[in-house]
Parts: C-alpha cells; structure tokens; sequence
C-alpha cells in the first residue's frame, strides 16, 4: 500500500491538498503551515507547523488523546506524535495530517470519520504483510 499527499493550496494558516492510496483518491487533507524547515527545528512555530516533505514509515499505535488505535507517521524530524486523524480547521492540528471526504479547498474540510476509519482499516491489512510509507509533496 502506497499513500501520497499532495499539497496544493498554501494559506497563511493552513495547507490543504488530496490524499492518494495506490494512486488513486482517497480523501481531502488540511495540515498546518507549511514552513520548509528542512530538518532546522529552530523554523518551528508550535501547534502551527506541518511537518516537511518527505517519505515517512506509517505505522498503527494506541493514542492515548484519541483512545483508540491510530496510524501514526515514524520518525518525523521536529515532531513527535504525528498522526493521520479527522478534524475540521488548522485548529484541530498541532502537526498532523487531518483526512476529510470533503473540503473547501481554502481553510476547512469535513466528514471525517468515515475516512479515518477507512484508512485504519486498510492500515491494518496492509501493515500486517509488511511496512507502509508515506509520501508528502507539495504540487
């Protein structure tokens, strides 16, 4: 299983763009700033910073603020604890990558649960054959 985001809009206080599960599409995306770090952690502005490009391990843990298993992204320079997880606004991200079925493709996206149950469910298979990554490029 490969997943990409693709970034496409770059606002003052979000980043919106499309996730794609072996190439095809599986859900809108809204993450925080983009600030291209670079791996320089100095360029973080806290609970407002999307992580950099780049190919991350994508695992499933427990999280203790959701309660719940979740996907959580591995080894992610500047950051700990980040997640793929539902949410409306940049307020509900402090770094993660929020999925939603639909999107405004300016500051917002919505009906969450679904996709995030989905892609939990097709971690849960595709983890057990082996490793999944994830791939983050902006358009």
């Amino acid at each position: 299983m490969n997943i990409k985001v693709v970034r496409s809009v770059f606002t003052p206080t979000a980043t919106l763009g499309k996730m794609f599960i072996d190439d095809t599409f599986f859900a809108f995306t809204l993450e925080d700033t983009v600030r291209n770090m670079n791996g320089d952690c100095s360029k973080k502005v806290q609970n407002k910073t999307a992580i950099d490009m780049g190919t991350y391990e994508v695992a499933l843990s427990f999280s203790n603020r959701f309660k719940r298993i979740m996907p959580l992204l591995l080894k992610v320079p500047c950051f700990e604890a980040i997640r793929i997880h539902g949410g409306n606004t940049s307020e509900d991200t402090e770094g993660c990558i929020l999925i939603g079925a639909e999107s405004n493709m300016t500051d917002r996206i919505w009906n969450c649960a679904g996709k995030v149950n989905d892609i939990i469910q097709k971690l849960t298979t595709a983890t057990a054959s082996g490793k999944v990554f994830i791939e983050i490029v902006n358009e």
